[in-house]
């Protein structure tokens, strides 16, 4: 008998990995391509919007501190899975800061990654496996729901609402939760809508998870760029004492026999607070028992982070707030400029950390082929709502894809003020350009 053989892949005699290939590319490159289409002059540039990087480098004595670590034999060696002590000890000490003082926090309780990213497979990896669920809000971050399609879980949406400014619902959410769903993720300051989750929206989700004996996964990548006014962003790793008296009635409150630790994994990235993406640290905030099992993922997808960023950063940390403060207050002015210059007919439907969510107001026209008309024809690249949810391939027919979807996000956290004003006044030309109706 003959034996067929399988369709080769163009110069491939092996099949690719059916995980991998359902797996959505990375959509900002694709925006790029648009971008490749405009002609940039000198007094009309290509302004770009698209991706959240820092504006600005990290400071001079982080830099010395990173080279003297980088050209020290001590740093090429491997550290522990869980990265080096001192900025895990380091760190479990600056959350104080956006968490308050008395929250019950240890280096115990933490391990580094080689990025957010890398915090988020790692987790998955831990807790889930093929065939089990995990809830994701949507709009969600791209490479979330990345990972989730790449090792075999299945992605569960949760819709929100733009007339609730993008905030997840609990009762839509409870309704999701199936004998598989493994976690819910949510990500606050939120990537991409900016929407910022009241400290009683995430205690509420905390009390779903821990009644369902679900694990509550927090990305709290954008933390540093709340106001005051924000701050804590909740009181979830607070003792009992400092959380108030509990009001069995109020769905806000935790039980008085919470413990974060039986419920929450949280995560957050170096990459956004002190400037530093390339060099790929993260990290893992949960219980030391799930330390061990971690630990084996850990061991086989990084075995450790980076050590000279992990060395420079630890005895910096304090002496890098006022940074960090600084880039939150020019964020926040940011925010404002390009709030009071987005033209009449562009309204904001959220607007936190890095990203301002808006909605364009070209009557039936999909908010993808409006960005791409912006990067190819008035030269501002940003990314589509369609990017950040079920069926996000540009190839999407209009079947799989809402045309009323009208929602761009725009990063404004790498960008000048000079250049906020340039996109919003390309924005307002593009309403005569386009030759579309507008509301």
């Amino acid at each position: 008998m003959r034996l067929s053989l399988p369709l080769r892949m163009s110069g491939l005699r092996f099949r690719l990995s059916g995980a991998i290939e359902r797996t959505n590319r990375p959509p900002i490159p694709q925006a790029y391509s648009w971008a490749e289409h405009y002609k940039p002059t000198p007094t009309r540039p290509l302004l770009d919007m698209s991706q959240g990087v820092p504006g600005v480098p990290p400071p001079k004595i982080f830099l010395d501190a990173l080279g003297t670590a980088s050209s020290s034999p001590s740093s090429c060696g491997y550290v522990p899975n869980a990265g080096e002590l001192a900025l895990r000890q380091a760190i479990a000490e600056e959350m104080r800061i956006p968490y308050g003082e008395d929250i019950d926090v240890t280096a115990g309780d933490i391990a580094i990654t080689a990025g957010c990213n890398m915090a988020f497979v790692a987790t998955i990896m831990t807790i889930a496996e093929a065939g089990d669920e995990v809830i994701l809000p949507v709009p969600w971050y791209f490479n979330h729901e990345m990972t989730l399609t790449m090792l075999g879980v299945k992605v569960v949406p949760l819709p929100t609402d733009p007339d609730n400014g993008f905030l997840p619902s609990l009762e839509q959410c409870a309704k999701l939760v199936t004998p598989k769903t493994k976690a819910i993720v949510l990500v606050t300051p939120n990537n991409p809508t900016g929407a910022i989750y009241p400290a009683s929206h995430i205690a509420m989700f905390a009390g779903l998870a821990r009644s369902r004996n679900l694990a509550l996964i927090l990305d709290e990548t954008y933390r540093d760029f709340l106001s005051t006014e924000s701050l804590p962003p909740h009181k979830l790793f607070a003792p009992p004492a400092s959380r108030g008296p509990f009001d069995p009635s109020s769905h806000h409150a935790l039980p008085t026999d919470w413990c974060w630790r039986e419920t929450i994994i949280h995560l957050f990235s170096f990459s956004k607070s002190y400037c530093i993406p390339g060099h790929r640290l993260g990290l893992i905030c949960a219980s030391p028992d799930i330390m061990p099992s971690l630990n084996k993922a850990l061991d086989n997808v990084q075995i450790c982070a980076p050590r000279p960023p992990q060395i420079a950063l630890a005895p910096l940390l304090p002496a890098l707030r006022p940074f960090v403060q600084s880039n939150n207050e020019a964020l926040k002015h940011r925010h404002t400029l390009f709030k009071s210059l987005l033209p009449p007919k562009w309204h904001i439907g959220a607007q936190g950390g890095y990203y301002a969510f808006v909605k364009h107001p070209f009557i039936g026209i999909g908010a993808t082929k409006v960005a791409r008309r912006l990067a190819e024809e008035m030269g501002v690249l940003c990314l589509p709502a369609g990017f950040f949810g079920p069926g996000q391939s540009e190839n999407v027919g209009p079947d799989e894809r809402d045309v009323e979807d009208r929602w761009i996000r725009f990063s404004v956290a790498n960008v000048s003020d000079d250049k906020v004003r340039h996109v919003c006044q390309r924005l307002g030309e593009s309403e005569m350009a386009f030759g579309w109706e507008t509301e």
